[in-house]
């Protein structure tokens, strides 16, 4: 099996796309100072909404304790950063740690460890606080805590052209400061959660992807679950109606995202049924080695890397055949041989390949291959 670390470095250019419109001013920002008696009350109502990525609480007691600590002394408290979604709730960009550090020590119990909540006692803090959970605090104290104001910037989309902006991925992708620069795929899983971010979980599972994409397990950063997602979008009726010619895969797959994240049951299977479909019949006509490329040196042997852009005209291909009825052509693995030779496959594959008439030019090749049709 080809290593997470080839696997990465092969799909890398294509990862570093940016936006070059002004999409991220779409949004009206607001100032708003809440308590955390509120902040609390909407979360545990679902009113407030952490992120898929933030799901682990990853402050330690000490860490948790000198904040609490500071919301004691009177201290100020950083801003946190929330985006409302269609549906009115609030989405925590930036500020999980924090509101979770105070809700869980007025209900008593650590996030961390589901053991109960006493302050550290380290000589960091006051003394009159170390070693105390919240009950043991005097009710001034615990009003203190919950009626603490921390400012809130909290961002809007703008309603229009809805299906066309990318703001809220701009924004948590500039602001979150989670310690890690996230990637496309993570900020999609945060701000475009629902039915679609759950299928792409689900359909990464499966057991014929996992041998064909190369590694065992899920790739921590999501970027096989971004691989679904692409074959979903460059297969879909809206990427055929694009008359633009030069795309970002970024922006491209963050409007596919969104503007699909709420698709129905009905839908989800059948998006389900296709991958599934697609993925089984690559691996039943090319095995193991269905989205690599060839060695340039051997067109025999295999290099152990994973195409992206192989992937998304095979399998797409295959897609297409498939809901026709369209059976693949004898020899499939000569066929594919020969695909990867030939010289306009081979150019539409590494050279602008998010032009969108390289995008066509590969899977029509592919589907003349391997199937002996035009693509539709």
């Amino acid at each position: 099996m080809a290593t997470s670390t080839s696997i990465i470095q092969s799909i890398k250019s294509e990862q570093e796309d940016g936006y070059s419109d002004d999409s991220l001013f779409n949004i009206k920002p607001w100032g708003a100072d809440l308590s955390f008696r509120e902040l609390i009350e909407r979360y545990d109502e679902d009113e407030l909404v952490k992120p898929e990525l933030q799901r682990n609480y990853v402050w330690d007691r000490r860490e948790a304790s000198r904040f609490i600590d500071s919301l004691l002394l009177g201290l100020p408290v950083p801003s946190i950063f929330l985006a409302q979604t269609r549906n009115e709730k609030l989405l925590i960009i930036d500020g999980f740690q924090r509101i979770m550090t105070v809700r869980d020590y007025v209900r008593g119990i650590f996030s961390k460890d589901q053991k109960s909540f006493a302050l550290s006692r380290t000589d960091k803090i006051n003394k009159r606080w170390r070693g105390k959970q919240f009950a043991e605090l005097t009710d001034t104290e615990q009003r203190r805590i919950k009626n603490t104001t921390i400012h809130a910037i909290v961002f809007a989309q703008q309603k229009e052209p809805e299906s066309d902006d990318t703001s809220l991925f701009q924004v948590f992708e500039r602001i979150n400061t989670s310690g890690r620069t996230l990637t496309a795929q993570e900020i999609r899983n945060c701000v475009a959660q629902g039915a679609l971010n759950t299928l792409l979980f689900r359909l990464n599972e499966d057991v014929v992807w996992r041998i064909l994409f190369g590694l065992e397990s899920a790739e921590p950063r999501m970027r096989d679950m971004e691989f679904i997602l692409r074959f979903f979008a460059l297969s879909s009726e809206q990427f055929k109606q694009i008359k633009q010619e030069s795309l970002s895969l970024k922006r491209l797959l963050d409007l596919y995202m969104k503007n699909h994240s709420s698709i129905n049951d009905t839908t989800a299977g059948e998006m389900a049924q296709r991958f599934i479909a697609a993925i089984r019949l690559a691996h039943e006509m090319f095995g193991v080695n269905a989205f690599h490329n060839i060695s340039p040196s051997n067109n025999k042997k295999y290099v152990p890397k994973f195409s992206p852009t192989i992937f998304d005209s095979i399998l797409i291909a295959i897609d297409s055949a498939t809901r026709r009825g369209i059976a693949p052509s004898q020899d499939p693995g000569g066929n594919k041989s020969a695909l990867l030779q030939n010289d306009a496959y081979r150019s539409a594959i590494a050279q602008e390949t998010m032009r969108k008439s390289n995008i066509n030019l590969r899977i029509q090749l592919a589907s003349r291959h391997l199937f002996g049709v035009d693509y539709e």
